[in-house]
């Protein structure tokens, strides 16, 4: 849904840029609050990994493709203002480096792809959290609604800017009908990409999922001893019992409070699992999905561009400022192998992205912690 320069006229560019600034001002600031020693590098990855699945186009109708969109799974995995940089820093590598989506709309795409997708989604996720709030379950089936409804949203939310400051005379009806329609498709395969994703971390490391930190766990009854028959009274403590020694754990019960509650400050001392190992994993996997999975992806247009090839809302469509760029459109120049070429390029697009989005997530991990050092 990267919406090139031309589609929209320059005063509401100019307006959803200023939007645009000040969400990224508000998630810079918010950030820091989401932000851990662990989160910060993840975050980085996370915004690698959105490239990288955003170059495999799948096919969702007749001559029309759809990709991720990424703000949902951003949302969840590292919060919903780090989802919103995110994302950002993801489109500003496309632009900037591959010709992906207008230099003069990037406010229009910060602002459909990273904002509506990251802030509708991360709503709906934690509605469906609350109607099963004691299930880790639930985050994966959240997940799924949150993405599957994120990506109409972010069509809807074009619609409205194109009615604003479209450049060609459409009706605005046909438009909406169109984009909805076809990215309610494509909301679909967002929605397995994002549960599966987040499944998958669950499954070996749930403590590195933001949205999951606010589940309520079950509570745990730990006996060790014989439990307590109905209607018996707890034998006493034995005499010989060292003084000040615990009771009989026969009827003790712990509850494991929600993340963030004082609750949890002895389970604080506990040493930190490393996040190494998911590191590797997700970087594996989106240099695979980059440099080889892209190579089979889907060439059919994807929903923005099929619509506007079929209602005419890219009439005016401006040649992009990096078109000459040496990864303009996802490939090296001066390789002619294809395989190759768009191998690489989906590589340096990986390094370069991860390289960028850790770096501002490390900053913004500084601040806070110097922030916090200054409030003592």
């Amino acid at each position: 849904m990267h919406v090139p320069d031309g589609f929209i006229d320059a005063p509401v560019s100019v307006a959803t840029g200023a939007v645009a600034a000040a969400a990224v001002a508000v998630s810079l600031r918010g950030a820091r609050r989401e932000l851990d020693e662990q989160a910060a590098p993840l975050a980085g990855l996370v915004a690698a990994f959105i490239f990288a699945v955003q170059m495999l186009n799948f096919p969702v109708a007749a001559g029309t493709s759809g990709h991720l969109l990424g703000g949902a799974l951003a949302a969840i995995l590292v919060g919903p203002c780090t989802g919103v940089l995110c994302v950002s820093v993801v489109l500003l590598m496309q632009g900037v480096l591959f010709a992906d989506g207008g230099l003069t709309a990037l406010g229009v795409n910060i602002t459909d792809m990273a904002v509506v997708t990251t802030v509708v989604a991360y709503g709906i996720f934690r509605a469906v959290l609350k109607l099963a709030p004691n299930r880790s379950r639930t985050v994966t089936v959240a997940s799924f609604a949150a993405a599957l409804v994120s990506v109409p949203a972010a069509a809807v939310a074009f619609t409205a800017i194109y009615a604003l400051g479209g450049t060609t005379d459409v009706a605005i009806g046909k438009v909406f009908t169109a984009m909805v329609g076809v990215h309610v498709l494509i909301g679909i395969g967002e929605a397995a990409i994002t549960a599966l994703t987040v499944g998958a971390v669950m499954a070996v490391r749930p403590d590195l999922v933001h949205g999951a930190r606010g589940v309520t766990a079950r509570r745990l009854e730990l006996r060790t001893s014989t439990p307590v028959t109905p209607g018996r009274t707890p034998a006493p403590a034995s005499p010989t019992a060292p003084a000040g020694a615990a009771a009989p754990a026969a009827a003790r019960t712990v509850t494991a409070a929600p993340a963030g509650t004082d609750a949890e400050a002895p389970a604080a001392a506990a040493p930190r699992r490393s996040a190494r190992r998911v590191w590797a994993a997700g970087l594996g996997a989106a240099l695979l999905c980059a440099g080889v999975v892209s190579f089979y992806a889907s060439a059919s247009p994807d929903g923005l561009e099929k619509v506007a090839h079929d209602k005419g809302i890219d009439q005016k469509t401006e040649d992009h400022a990096a078109k000459d760029s040496p990864l303009a459109d996802y490939g090296v120049k001066d390789i002619s192998n294809p395989r190759l070429s768009g191998g690489l390029a989906g590589v340096i697009g990986v390094g370069a992205t991860l390289a960028v989005g850790t770096g501002v997530f490390v900053v913004v991990r500084r601040r806070r912690a110097e922030t916090d050092a200054e409030a003592r």
